[in-house]
């Protein structure tokens, strides 16, 4: 008997259960890679690959630190982030053109700063500054996230610089952190949304994680569907196994000489 195949919205189901691009499992998270030393001309750079979705991370580093950190002997780790116009399958135009960046892009390049200073030791930095730059290349779902986990590889590459190079007596890092996508889609809960998912997903939750397993953040919002908090823990269990996996790529690309 041949199965009815139908498409909601961009998702696709096959005998009345949803199937995922690829054929992965609900606790799938989509190939990923991690290439370090990308951009040779800074300090740190990283490209992170997680199914279709890529992001180049670089990061830079300076003396000196803002304003309301000057002689505290604390650094600081910031963060930009854009998309090139054609990561999306519709040409996004820049920002610049429109004379300031829009309300999405600055809560990403914040939530990436804040995810990379919760596991850097600042009075290692010193009154340093690292600015990390997330460009994203092509964009099919997930990219905060991905934006993290690719960061925390660019910022590592360049404190690992600066330590060779005696700028820093240590690498000033207190942990490692990773970040994912979850979600519910038809009452399914699911790691990694692609676009289709994403856009269409009832529950939707970024978790920011740390290689111990803390938490340093929750993104969790319910697109016109309300969660329980079972739900959520549920979805942050779904999520761990897969941070883990982003936290071996880290590490392999870390060790890389370049």
């Amino acid at each position: 008997m041949q199965r009815s195949v139908r498409s909601v919205s961009g998702v696709v189901y096959s005998g009345g259960k949803m199937v995922r691009a690829g054929g992965r499992s609900a606790a799938e998270m989509r190939p990923a890679e991690i290439i370090p030393h990308f951009i040779s001309s800074a300090e740190g750079s990283a490209l992170i690959r997680i199914g279709e979705t890529q992001v180049i991370c670089t990061a830079s580093a300076e003396d000196g630190v803002p304003a309301f950190l000057k002689g505290s002997g604390k650094g600081w780790v910031s963060s930009e982030y854009s998309m090139i116009p054609r990561s999306t399958t519709v040409r996004t135009p820049r920002e610049a053109t429109r004379g300031r960046q829009s309300g999405r892009t600055l809560e990403i390049q914040r939530l990436i700063g804040r995810s990379l200073r919760a596991v850097t030791d600042l009075e290692a930095l010193g009154e340093r500054t690292v600015l990390i730059d997330c460009d994203v290349i092509r964009a099919d779902g997930g990219t905060r996230t991905a934006a993290i986990s690719g960061a925390f590889v660019a910022l590592g590459l360049a404190f690992k610089k600066m330590a060779a190079e005696k700028t820093l007596a240590r690498l000033p890092f207190n942990d490692s952190v990773a970040a994912i996508s979850v979600g519910v889609i038809s009452g399914e809960k699911l790691v990694d949304l692609d676009f289709s998912e994403d856009s269409t997903a009832e529950v939707d939750v970024n978790v920011v994680m740390t290689g111990s397993g803390r938490l340093v953040e929750l993104q969790a919002t319910g697109e016109g569907h309300s969660f329980s908090l079972e739900d959520l823990n549920q979805l942050v269990a779904l999520a761990r196994p897969a941070i883990a996996t982003l936290h071996a790529l880290q590490q392999k690309a870390l060790g890389a000489n370049g």
